[in-house]
This record gives structure tokens, C-alpha cells and sequence, in this order.
């Protein structure tokens, strides 16, 4: 499923039960996609990014990654709606503390951005660092999201 959103075009996929890709560049979806699925997540995320969400409500599942990236995509879940935490933390998090370049290519290949929210990971001097690779509108993408999070945050974040 592909929609519109103050970010960009952004593009879903699904299995027959749970979501599992969010895309800002296009992917092919899956001809057994769960439509209800896709529906649900198009409206969450177009409610988050609208400031009237705070948390998702869908399922989703990793289809991909090794077991170290998926243990980070999980610590990332655990990181609360307005806050934002450093590489490092992820990585003593999960009992890593050396891994944290490592983390930072775990959260590049984040398969559900937004719902999980790779977003909220800054360098540890508080500067914002990577989001969809390392790119000025992956940035600001980051910025816009931690934005809509923290209104405070707006135009502090370059």
C-alpha cells in the first residue's frame, strides 16, 4: 500500500496476519497482504503523524534481520513516545556496550520505521545522527518525527 504523508510518499507491506515493512522508497507488496492490516497501519501512522497518536496498535513481524538486529528492533520499542536515547544506551541496553557502531547499521535496516522507532536514537552528544542512511532528507525526516513527538524539540534539532 502506498499513501501520502506530511513526510513523503511512505509505503507498507504486509503478510496474511501482520505488518511488515514501512518504506519511504518503494517496495513491492506482497499479493497476500493483509489489506485490514495495511488499512490500519496507513491510518495509525497518518494519526501519529498528525500529533493524535502516541503508541501503535498493530501487529507486525520481522521478517528479516539476524538475531542481533532484531534484538536491537525490540530494545527499540522500549524506548517512550517524546523521549530519545544515544546508540550507547541501546547498546548497554541489550549488554552490547561495544556494539554501538552496530546498532547504528541495525537501526539503518529497521524494516518498520515509525512503529518501531529507530527515530528516537541521537548520538550520544545529543546531535541527531543517521536515519535511512545517513542522508540530509533522512535527517530531516528524523527531526520532523522527534518533532511531532516533542514540540519543543522544533528547529533545535540540526
Amino acid at each position: 500500500m502506498k499513501f501520502d504523508s506530511i513526510l513523503g510518499t511512505i509505503w507498507l507491506d504486509a503478510d496474511q496476519h501482520a505488518l511488515t515493512r514501512v518504506s519511504y522508497t518503494p517496495i513491492v507488496e506482497n499479493p497476500l497482504a493483509d489489506r485490514a492490516v495495511l488499512t490500519s497501519a496507513r491510518k495509525q501512522l497518518l494519526e501519529f503523524l498528525a500529533g493524535q497518536r502516541t503508541t501503535f496498535d498493530l501487529p507486525y513481524v520481522f521478517e528479516t534481520g539476524t538475531d542481533f538486529q532484531q534484538e536491537v528492533w525490540h530494545a527499540l520499542t522500549e524506548i517512550d513516545f517524546g523521549t530519545t536515547c544515544s546508540y550507547q544506551a541501546i547498546a548497554e541496553k541489550i549488554q552490547r556496550p561495544k556494539a554501538v557502531r552496530a546498532i547504528g547499521q541495525a537501526n539503518r535496516n529497521n524494516p518498520l520505521p515509525i512503529i518501531v522507532p529507530c527515530h528516537r536514537v541521537i548520538g550520544k552528544n545529543g546531535k541527531l545522527v543517521g536515519y535511512s542512511g545517513a542522508s540530509e532528507a533522512g535527517l530531516t525526516i528524523k527531526a520532523q518525527l522527534l518533532a511531532i513527538e516533542n514540540p519543543r524539540l522544533q528547529g533545535t534539532l540540526f
